[in-house]
């Protein structure tokens, strides 16, 4: 079991981790996660990575994991990129295991910095939370990460904080993050042959068999939040 670090090393790493953050936004390298890149680049990425596969597929798990362990917007971007270069169900299953390892890499962080009774500290109200986050961390997790009902950066740092083992949050997050990186990704293939069609994009190119199946994915998502959100209210 992973322990808490000494404080002047963990004072540290956490200054060392947030310049990290406010170095790779300040830069405008998050600005490169778009789909106006992909558009006007589109061809080079398609021709390097038909000739690189290998490569390919391992720079885009490294970039993505980069981008989530540094919380840099544009993971949904990356997951359609995903889907748009590798096909939906490659680009599915190199999201899944990518998201999974950088949200584990969070995890470990914020459990060696912060230690894994970080929530406890904050009264009793939060120490009750903790309690049964952990006494039911997999429905939890699992209900977090199929529905995102909170940002995906805060549900891989508010384990760490209660003590959830890493075997369950990382079997938590793998199986629950399936559901969304496929429907992205299969709307990533979609838009793939709409871009490569060549043509303006108007609602009815837009809307192919997979970009509807992907949005009706979606949509079925967001129902689910509703009475979800409310049981977590109460």
């Amino acid at each position: 079991m992973l322990t808490r670090l000494p404080g002047d090393r963990r004072i540290w790493l956490a200054l060392a981790a947030g310049a990290a953050i406010l170095g790779v936004r300040a830069s405008g390298l998050a600005d490169l996660v778009s789909l106006d890149v992909l558009r006007t680049h589109r061809a080079v990425l398609v021709a390097w990575a038909d000739d690189n596969a290998v490569i390919a597929a391992a720079s885009y798990v490294a970039l993505y994991v980069g981008v989530v362990a540094l919380s840099v917007p544009g993971a949904v971007v990356l997951t359609l990129v995903g889907g748009f270069l590798f096909g939906a169900a490659a680009g599915a299953a190199l999201t899944i295991a990518a998201a999974t390892a950088g949200a584990s890499l969070v995890f470990l962080f914020a459990r060696a910095v912060l230690g894994a009774g970080a929530l406890d500290r904050f009264g009793p109200g939060a120490a009750r939370l903790g309690r049964n986050i952990r006494h039911h961390a997999w429905s939890y997790l699992l209900v977090l990460r199929l529905v995102p009902l909170f940002p995906f950066f805060l549900v891989n740092l508010v384990p760490a904080f209660v003590g959830v083992p890493l075997s369950t949050f990382v079997l938590t997050t793998f199986l629950g993050i399936i559901p969304a990186s496929v429907v992205f990704s299969l709307a990533g293939a979609g838009l793939g042959t709409v871009l490569d069609a060549g043509g303006p994009i108007d609602a009815g190119a837009i809307l192919t068999p997979k970009i509807l199946a992907a949005l009706l994915g979606l949509a079925g998502l967001a129902l689910a939040a509703i009475p979800l959100r409310r049981r977590f209210a109460r």
